[in-house]
């Protein structure tokens, strides 16, 4: 019976804690699991795990343990926040895996996939039976993909409706949480005095002060203030 009420009395202690970890650390721990989330999780589950299966380890231990690798994994996720190059480290790049219709192989390579594995992420996530459909296709860091069909495959499809094919074009970020993104500024063929430019034509004049932007080829310019506007 001693044993049994240690058990609860720690397992109720656990869930309580992993309750809070959970709300501090926010929904991402879910819904968006990167490889750091994802080890992070189940660090978080073994603390508890250990403590309700070992005499040895006393609830005091384990909630000192949880309170501080709650506040490293928080420390993280604003780090991640403010510096990019942080952001990249924890949470990895997106990869474009098509491009323009064409597999870039050496994506392929470098994500550990092959032309199977690539044909089934299609199937099971997006209902795209064949690689002809797709014109960008795109590894998101927590495993999930996003695909952009080419135009004439688009529901509906432009055939199905007489009218002239578009081409497609993929947006490119260039301002996140404030900052610019100078890879992608140079990618689209501009550099920071435009897109000071751009933002002074929306009312904005700083870099700061926008909450993201992008460049679409044939739809030009958009952002967002950090205010949501």
């Amino acid at each position: 019976m001693e044993n049994l009420g240690q058990t609860t009395i720690e397992l109720i202690f656990g869930f309580i804690a992993l309750l809070f970890a959970a709300k501090i650390l926010g929904k991402t721990q879910i819904s968006q699991l990167t490889p750091f989330d994802f080890i992070s999780a189940m660090v978080l589950g073994e603390l508890v795990g250990n403590s309700v299966y070992d005499d040895n380890i006393k609830i005091w231990s384990i909630l000192y343990a949880l309170f501080l690798w709650t506040v490293l994994i928080f420390t993280v996720e604003k780090l991640t926040q403010k510096f990019r190059r942080l952001r990249k480290t924890f949470e990895g790049n997106p990869s474009i895996i098509i491009r323009k219709g064409k597999i870039d192989r050496e994506q392929l390579s470098s994500n550990h996939l092959d032309i199977d594995q690539l044909q089934q992420m299609l199937r099971q996530q997006r209902d795209i039976f064949s690689i002809r459909e797709v014109e960008y296709m795109i590894l998101e860091p927590n495993g999930q993909i996003s695909v952009m069909r080419k135009a004439k495959y688009a529901s509906p499809t432009v055939e199905d409706l007489s009218v002239k094919q578009k081409p497609a074009y993929l947006p490119i970020t260039l301002i996140s949480d404030g900052k610019v993104v100078p890879d992608n500024l140079r990618e689209a063929g501009y550099d920071e005095e435009w897109l000071l430019k751009q933002l002074k034509k929306r009312d904005i004049t700083r870099f700061e002060d926008a909450l993201y932007a992008e460049w679409v080829e044939d739809d030009g310019f958009f952002c967002l203030k950090m205010n949501g506007q």
